[in-house]
């Protein structure tokens, strides 16, 4: 899966809406109560912002990891890589999202038809950043 039109995750104003705390069977009850703040999705996926870049997934090799064509991704450079971790790699030009494999020494697609990437035969690659979340668009 190749990664497009990245953009910084600049800030500009918050928005906060309420939050439903309960559900039923046949839908939301009621929203969050008068009292509390809700939750503005600035706060909730930026954690760090001067760190962190949106990107859109192109492809479908991170599908059976519910990464699809058109996801907007947020990745946080400042995270260490950790084992299993989805990370954005730079290689050769292009801009991939993978999932680290540290105890193999590879990164994976999420397909059977996309192969391994080694790092260690990878000269050109580097890792960008850890995805930390994917927003779907529905409509």
């Amino acid at each position: 899966m190749n990664l497009a039109e990245l953009a910084p995750a600049v800030i500009h104003s918050q928005i906060t809406l309420p939050l439903y705390l309960h559900s039923s069977s046949a839908g939301f009850e009621s929203p969050v109560e008068d009292d509390e703040p809700g939750l503005d999705l600035n706060e909730h996926l930026i954690r760090r912002p001067a760190s962190t870049f949106y990107a859109r997934a192109k492809g479908d090799a991170m599908r059976d990891k519910g990464i699809f064509d058109g996801d907007l991704l947020i990745v946080d450079r400042s995270l260490h890589p950790g084992q299993g971790d989805l990370v954005a790699v730079a290689l050769d030009g292009d801009l991939l999202c993978r999932e680290l494999d540290l105890r193999n020494s590879q990164l994976l697609a999420a397909d059977e038809e996309s192969p391994a990437l080694s790092l260690s035969d990878s000269a050109d690659l580097r890792i960008e950043g850890v995805v930390v979340s994917a927003i779907k668009e529905f409509r």
